[in-house]
């Protein structure tokens, strides 16, 4: 009898998934934890730390899981948005999805989950992959806010960390710092650890809801032993110290100090990544808000030329604010079909418009001289495009 021929498995359907939008859905974890009970509680299985927070979200995650790994510990990662495959979502034992898992969990959620959002889908993966992988440990970033995440949905959670506040998702989570502070510190849980590193009137609000809802709260001030770093991180950026020490701190208290080091010397893209391309510099980070922004302005010295885009529901003025000092020359791409207008803004900051990102690059290189420095920001869709090119 011949061999019977080898079909090729088919691809993810990607497009189905990513049209999965939640327009019309109220937000909240009710439909979050109704899949999770759909696909048999696989969130059940392991033990999460929830990560939560304006910016340094992914970051922290990055440090959380080496730390782990290099405890010997299995464990399982979330995180969004993706910058290349969307596999790079959910990785466990630090490897990223298996593409196949994808395609057969699309398959039985057009079946029995036609209606559920992106996000929901997207966590309901992830938990099932890591009750697959037998996983001990989940580290679990949020989409948007805290307790109107669907991150919220989660069971056994054992720590719950907050890495800063500041305005962004307004529609979503509120018009200030506080509102958004109470929507993020709202994911307290009573008795379960609570660590931040945020400050000012957050940082308020945070005390305020940890003692309503009866959550222990770590922060730098309270148990400085905990947050304590033996040195920088290998992430770079003043900003990546609070986040290693949050990740450090976290590390300790659920006793797995022994991963501290391995923690430090996390890699995550897009974050200050440094390529040389032709003899010149090319800093690539995804800095997309007005606090992302700061934090990079500050890490950087300066450039020559500065290459920015971003979407047009972003405050593209105040992101944008931060990093014009930091350049000689500017040029202003478009990463996306919801972007802000390239042409509009070298019209009202100066500088170039080259609405397709990897032309923009091309263009950004010609006018960095050579051993100067080229810096990308204000997206992550532009970063990712930015750093396949110059990874080539």
């Amino acid at each position: 009898m011949s061999a019977l021929p080898d079909f090729p498995t088919p691809q993810p359907d990607y497009d189905w998934l990513f049209s999965r939008t939640r327009s019309g859905q109220a937000r909240g974890p009710e439909r979050s934890r109704a899949l999770l009970t759909q696909l048999g509680q696989p969130d059940q299985t392991f033990r999460s730390i929830r990560v939560i927070g304006t910016n340094g979200k992914g970051s922290t995650c990055a440090m959380l899981e080496a730390g782990l790994l290099g405890s010997g510990v299995n464990v399982g990662r979330f995180t969004s948005p993706h910058l290349v495959r969307f596999e790079e979502r959910i990785r466990s034992g630090g490897q990223e999805l298996d593409a196949n898992q994808t395609a057969e969990f699309i398959v039985w959620a057009k079946q029995h989950a036609p209606d559920a959002a992106f996000f929901d889908l997207t966590l309901g993966l992830a938990c099932l992959a890591f009750a697959r992988a037998k996983v001990d440990w989940a580290v679990m970033e949020a989409g948007v806010g805290g307790i109107s995440d669907g991150t919220q949905a989660l069971s056994r959670v054992a720590a719950v960390v907050l890495t800063n506040v500041a305005l962004d998702h307004t529609g979503a989570l509120g018009p200030d710092i506080p509102s958004i502070a109470r929507d993020k510190a709202g994911a307290a849980l009573s008795g379960v650890p609570l660590l931040t590193t945020a400050s000012g009137e957050a940082l308020a609000v945070t005390e305020q809801v940890a003692a309503e809802r009866g959550a222990p709260l770590f922060t730098p001030h309270s148990h400085p032993e905990l947050f304590a770093l033996p040195r920088p991180p290998h992430l770079a950026g003043p900003h990546q110290l609070e986040n290693a020490s949050l990740a450090a701190a976290t590390l300790r208290l659920l006793g797995y100090g022994g991963g501290v080091s391995a923690a430090l010397e996390a890699k995550h893209p897009a974050r200050l990544e440094r390529f040389v391309v032709g003899g010149k510099t090319v800093l690539v980070d995804g800095a997309h808000n007005p606090h992302a922004a700061a934090a990079l302005a500050a890490a950087v010295p300066g450039a020559n030329v500065l290459l920015f885009g971003n979407l047009a529901r972003r405050d593209t003025a105040a992101t944008l604010a931060p990093l014009l000092s930091k350049a000689e020359r500017y040029v202003f791409t478009a990463p996306g079909d919801l972007a802000s207008d390239p042409a509009a803004l070298a019209h009202q900051y100066g500088g170039e418009a080259w609405p397709d990102p990897l032309t923009a690059f091309e263009r950004a290189l010609e006018l960095t001289p050579s051993g100067g420095t080229l810096l990308v920001a204000g997206s992550l869709y532009l970063a990712a495009a930015v750093r396949q090119a110059a990874d080539t």
